[in-house]
């Protein structure tokens, strides 16, 4: 396996102007499933740091009272009480869209006046392009013993609804959701922790969006309160240090999506659309498996690689697993947030007919199970977990961060060829929506992409005959369920196109590549 066969060089990445290097070898890169998995390890991490130590983290979403365990504490007092002990701290929050909207302006408002009264620095950062967002979800810990350094790069925001655990039975501090996931919405996540060189791209990236010198906003009036809040500043970085040594087997890239914004980034003045550019590159060498777990499946243009593979590849399979419901129930939100999975899964179906599998998830209580996790795995060599969803508006619109692996050790067990972290990757997920035990024959036996295929569709098949024979006897293992291809009304379809194209899922590349397609 080459390294440059799966990643992107630096040309690829179509970039020039970022610090980021093509990739970095020698890395420790670990699946953290679940939102309670990820906030304890990072309420061990905070509780570490100490004077001359560095916190830098980005945020979609922030709320300050949000329990990293069961006991505490809240996010904001980790944060503030590590810069009680003189570490350095600095934020950046998306100062995001209206409450009224289900968003979280005053949130991450709060989270970050909760930073500037322990003395560390918040910015609400809107430098992105008008209706867009900073999806971007990491943290990154750096010690004055760098061995002790640490990134987390995935799709677990640090609020509400995340820290649920293998069992799904929700966060007690819920973020509203629609009825049918309940008062504790069930929710699938996935982060990363990195350990080694990679440390340092995923730090140039905050050091990247930190300097741009762009004003964090351009309302008058917002400015005047951050003026007088003290969140207005972005005062300079500590100087990075090296690189931490080496930590482990794994090749890091670090992939972005940045808008081709107006008054353009510094560090990408087209935009970026390095993870775009990825999945283009990774789904052309797809022979055998492509397991996607996603919040959205959207929009054509971003569904092609993947039809284009099922066409080019007679025996490739891909497994989906996505939501059952969106996150938005309005008479036209609802509808608007399903039209570009219509049209996705209409191209896929055709492309790769009884070759492609789309399921969704409950608990065994039967509660849908909100997806929110983004990671993919392709041929059980290439692995990426990240913030960017499948569709227009994360491939080419918002703010993403993404963390792609190779692992230099292969896998021992049949087929061949697969290399150690995407496969163990995929079967830890697929252990816990088959409920198979996380080690021996019958996880082993998940190893062959036709097995792992079919065990799928048995799994999901009887738990829906349960189910439609009124839940009589023992529910039988496994959480999935048959995804239904939504059903949208021409009328309805036409009143929420409006809203799906220009809002929903706003495509951010510049005109000419717009017309022409590409990324």
């Amino acid at each position: 396996m080459r390294i440059q066969d799966w990643f992107l060089t630096g040309d690829e990445r179509g970039n020039p102007a970022t610090r980021l290097d093509a990739w970095s070898t020698g890395n420790d890169v670990r699946p953290l499933v679940h939102g309670a998995t990820y906030f304890a390890e990072l309420k061990t991490r905070l509780e570490e740091l100490e004077k001359g130590d560095l916190l830098l983290f980005a945020d979609w979403r922030g709320d300050p009272d949000e329990r990293l365990t069961e006991d505490g504490p809240g996010v904001g007092d980790a944060m503030a009480a590590a810069a009680g002990r003189g570490a350095v701290v600095r934020g950046l929050i998306w100062r995001s869209h209206l409450d009224q909207l289900r968003f979280s302006s005053a949130e991450n408002r709060h989270l970050g006046e909760e930073i500037e009264a322990a003395g560390g620095q918040a910015v609400l950062d809107t430098r992105t392009k008008p209706g867009g967002s900073h999806h971007q979800k990491f943290v990154i810990l750096r010690h004055t013993d760098p061995v002790k350094d640490v990134a987390f790069v995935g799709g677990i925001d640090l609020c509400h609804s995340r820290r649920d655990d293998v069992d799904h039975m929700g966060d007690p501090q819920a973020c509203p959701m629609p009825e049918a996931y309940g008062e504790r919405p069930p929710w699938h996540d996935i982060q990363v922790s990195i350990r080694g060189p990679a440390v340092a791209e995923v730090e140039k990236v905050f050091c990247e969006r930190w300097e741009d010198p762009a004003p964090p906003t351009r309302d008058p009036l917002r400015r005047l309160r951050d003026h007088f809040d003290k969140m207005d500043d972005a005062p300079a970085l500590p100087e990075a240090g090296a690189p931490p040594p080496p930590a482990g087997t794994h090749a890091v890239q670090i992939l972005r999506t940045y808008p081709a914004r107006r008054s353009a980034y510094p560090f990408a003045p087209e935009g970026e659309r390095s993870v775009a550019r990825a999945y283009h590159k990774v789904l052309g060498r797809a022979r055998r498996l492509v397991y996607l777990e996603d919040q959205y499946l959207w929009s054509t243009d971003v569904i092609e690689p993947f039809a284009r593979a099922l066409e080019r590849e007679p025996g490739l399979r891909m497994l989906i697993v996505v939501p059952r419901h969106p996150d938005q129930d309005g008479w036209l939100a609802g509808p608007a947030s399903l039209i570009g999975r219509v049209e996705a899964l209409d191209r896929l179906l055709t492309a790769g007919g009884d070759r492609v599998a789309i399921y969704d998830l409950e608990n065994h209580q039967g509660t849908p199970v909100y997806v929110h996790a983004k990671a993919c795995v392709v041929d059980d060599v290439w692995a990426s977990v990240g913030s960017d969803n499948v569709n227009l508006r994360s491939w080419t619109n918002d703010s993403e961060l993404s963390c792609a692996v190779l692992d230099e050790r292969e896998d021992p067990r049949p087929p061949h060829g697969a290399a150690k972290f995407a496969r163990e990757l995929r079967l830890t997920l697929m252990s816990e929506h088959l409920d198979v035990p996380g080690a021996g024959a019958e996880l082993d036996e998940l190893c062959d992409p036709i097995a792992a295929f079919d065990a799928f569709a048995a799994s999901a098949a009887r738990l829906e005959a349960w189910h439609a024979g009124g839940g009589k006897g023992p529910r039988p293992p496994g959480r999935l369920r048959p995804h239904p291809v939504p059903e949208l009304t021409r009328f309805r379809r036409l009143l929420a196109s409006p809203l799906y194209r220009l809002a929903v899922d706003p495509d951010g590349r510049p005109a000419s590549m717009r017309r022409s397609r590409r990324f």
